[in-house]
């Protein structure tokens, strides 16, 4: 610890090693010098008490070492365990993750994204809850901007990682109609003031399939979901399938059955749509689809670097859901 009462710098390891100053630093970030030195660096640091400043780090590298990453709602359980993958693999000595939340509110998302960039983060990772806002625009000319779910067609984003929820959708309204049913409910995160692009998805395919499709928003949180689904249920007329866009509405889905004597799958058909691990021990389990959390995680993140090491913008991937069969779904109840 330096005797000096003032806080140690690199010039002090500098002059406690014989390096320079570019030397010290590079050593301590890990980019250059041999392991000897790395060591002989870090021990030096660490006698002397010395601790890096973040602000004067980043007013001379330009960046802050944080990237936001804004869900839509983390009441979504599949988003948390997105948020809380990402936040792991942006961990790093040189960067770290702000998980935020922006509770279903499409602008108040903006809001939290301009907050973001007003304290110079190296990079937003959203998931849009209105891909369509303008306000997008402004906020990918100040910051990167990496889109997952949804593309933003207002924004030059830095990179697009989309859910391919034309297969998905297309795939759970075929399975109900090749099943026979009619009438089928599809529950939505959207308020009715906006429509993203799998509510137009699921509304022009039942058009194709000739289906009577309800789009009904609903929220995540189980005791939402459920006063939704009681209520759809219990309304004219009732539908024979629910498509439910998350797991956690589906197990809402489930809670009012329960309460108003519907048996799955006799009664009621029901898919989930993002595989949620306890979804396999409800009673039946449920037919959902599957995305792959991890190499989408991973190209996330690759896309994330890039941004902020080259700046330069990356082709979009789009990611492809699997059906998972496993007894939600069976033909309607016959007429009386």
């Amino acid at each position: 610890m330096s005797g000096t009462g003032r806080r140690p710098t690199l010039k002090d390891i500098a002059a406690d090693t014989g390096l320079s100053m570019a030397a010290v630093s590079y050593a301590l970030r890990g980019l250059q010098g041999t392991p000897e030195t790395r060591q002989r660096v870090r021990e030096a640091a660490e006698r002397l008490g010395y601790q890096a400043d973040p602000v004067a780090r980043a007013l001379a590298s330009g960046r802050s070492g944080s990237v936001g990453v804004l869900c839509a709602s983390l009441e979504d359980l599949w988003q948390q365990r997105l948020a809380a993958a990402l936040g792991r693999e942006l961990l790093s000595p040189e960067r770290n993750a702000w998980i935020i939340d922006s509770a279903g509110d499409a602008d108040r998302q903006l809001e939290l994204a301009q907050h973001l960039v007003d304290h110079r983060a190296d990079a937003i990772v959203v998931i849009p809850i209105d891909p369509a806002a303008k306000g997008w625009a402004e906020i990918a000319r100040q910051a990167p901007v990496i889109a997952v779910g949804d593309a933003l067609p207002a924004a030059k984003a830095k990179s697009e990682v989309l859910f391919d929820n034309e297969t998905g959708i297309s795939t759970a309204l075929r399975r109900l109609a090749e099943a026979g049913h009619q009438t089928v409910a599809v529950l939505s995160p959207s308020r009715r003031s906006v429509e993203r692009p799998a509510e137009e998805i699921a509304q022009r395919v039942a058009v194709s399939l000739g289906l009577n499709v309800n789009l009904v928003p609903c929220p995540h949180d189980l005791a939402g979901a459920t006063e939704v689904a009681r209520a759809v249920l219990t309304g004219t007329p009732r539908p024979t399938g629910i498509l439910a866009l998350a797991d956690s509405m589906a197990f809402g889905v489930y809670a009012a059955c329960s309460e108003l004597g519907i048996r799955v799958p006799d009664e009621l058909s029901l898919l989930g749509y993002d595989d949620q691990p306890m979804s396999q021990l409800l009673t039946p389990p449920l037919s959902t689809f599957h995305w792959p959390l991890d190499e989408l995680v991973t190209d996330v993140v690759a896309r994330v670097t890039s941004a902020i090491d080259t700046n330069r913008r990356v082709r979009r991937t789009t990611v492809v859901p699997e059906l998972i069969e496993r007894g939600s779904v069976a033909a309607p109840p016959a007429k009386a």
